[in-house]
């Protein structure tokens, strides 16, 4: 057996339609009309089209406006990816085989990394959605009028929307495979998702990033402005700092993992994962109240007017695609064999989802007659 392949990585990967035997251990191609299901290629254009949007965002914003966030931010991203994923998709070469174990395995696309371990696509995600969060929270002018801190919390409420829609959906269409003998970590779920990744990868991790990026890159040194090589410097720390954040944010549920404390782990996680959207709700709420009394101006909406958007209605259509075969399922398992996500959770995510996309529309087309609209 390969070292790169083990038991559970080769079982899971067999549930996905491939062997993880032989891969390449740098990148492998595949034909982008010859993978698992039809849905997969739509998913990787809508992500990684989203990824190079952000980066051209981003680059115009640090150019034209002197705001090195959104770069810094893009890139942040990368280096949190290049931490944490790594020895999620290889544990036994961290020694955490044992402490972790084998979580989970993504399917084939067009581009994979690592042993077949990392789609691009998957790369392409973390900068697509911290920048589609962070672009939706500023708009709001939710950093402008109430701080770093709870523009950051925020922004994990508006990842926790976007995200889930995604994350609930992935598992039934084949995306990728939680590997169910692995309780320690893959339960509490929610349907097929844990409620471990809802609460940590789904929110904590983006909205600690932020919060970092903000906080390094966004300040200023004694002289002005910081330079290249200090921006960069602090980025690589934004990332590499972000696993930091979520490992003491799962500290109160991990106290309780393992054993018969289940229900309380549950407990734990779902009481955290309420307060996101009490938060973000309020903080929602109070972005609409204060369009109509004190908008914030904001430059370059353009981004964050045309991408949330697209992303919704694109998960939408696949979450249509992915119905009929929900609603056949049978004690959470589709005819197909794959487990369904939660269509109430999703529902609600969109709800909110679309109160974000329509909250930022109004925001920054109530401005165009005034202020002139750049990308």
């Amino acid at each position: 057996m390969s070292f790169s392949c083990d038991a559970a990585a080769e079982r899971l990967a067999g549930k996905l339609g491939f062997s993880c035997h032989d891969a390449d251990p740098v990148i492998n191609f595949r034909n982008p009309f010859g993978l698992e299901n039809g849905t997969m290629p739509f998913l990787e254009l809508i992500v990684i089209g989203g990824a190079v949007f952000a980066l051209v965002h981003a680059w115009r914003r640090w150019r034209r406006e002197s705001d090195p966030v959104n770069i810094s931010l893009w890139f942040a991203s990368l280096v949190y990816l290049a931490v944490i994923e790594p020895p999620l998709y290889f544990p036994a070469w961290f020694g955490l085989e044992k402490h972790v174990g084998f979580i989970f395995s993504h399917n084939v696309f067009t581009v994979q990394f690592m042993y077949d371990r990392l789609p691009l696509y998957i790369v392409a995600f973390y900068p697509a959605l911290s920048q589609l969060a962070y672009e939706v929270v500023r708009a709001l002018g939710v950093f402008a009028r109430r701080g770093l801190l709870l523009g950051s919390l925020a922004v994990a409420f508006t990842c926790q929307a976007f995200y889930e829609i995604f994350d609930q959906l992935g598992p039934q269409l084949k995306w990728w495979a939680w590997n169910p003998d692995n309780e320690m970590i893959n339960q509490p779920a929610l349907a097929s998702v844990p409620m471990n990744s809802m609460f940590l990868f789904a929110s904590v991790s983006f909205g600690a990033m932020t919060y970092l990026v903000v906080r390094l890159v966004g300040a200023k040194d004694g002289r002005g402005t910081l330079t290249g090589r200090q921006t960069s410097l602090r980025t690589v720390a934004a990332g590499a700092l972000t696993p930091s954040a979520m490992a003491v944010a799962g500290v109160p549920s991990n106290l309780f993992r393992g054993g018969d404390h289940l229900g309380i782990q549950q407990a734990i996680l779902g009481a955290e994962l309420a307060l996101v959207w009490i938060v973000g709700l309020c903080l929602l709420a109070d972005a609409w109240r204060a369009q109509r009394t004190t908008p914030t101006p904001v430059v370059s909406p353009l981004f964050a007017q045309i991408y949330p958007a697209l992303y919704l209605g694109v998960h939408i259509i696949l979450w249509l695609v992915a119905l009929p075969a929900y609603l056949a399922a049978t004690d959470g398992i589709t005819e197909q064999g794959t487990p369904i996500g939660s269509l109430r959770y999703t529902m609600l995510c969109t709800v909110a989802a679309t109160g974000l996309v329509v909250a930022v529309l109004r925001a920054t087309m109530s401005r165009r007659t005034t202020e002139p609209v750049r990308s």
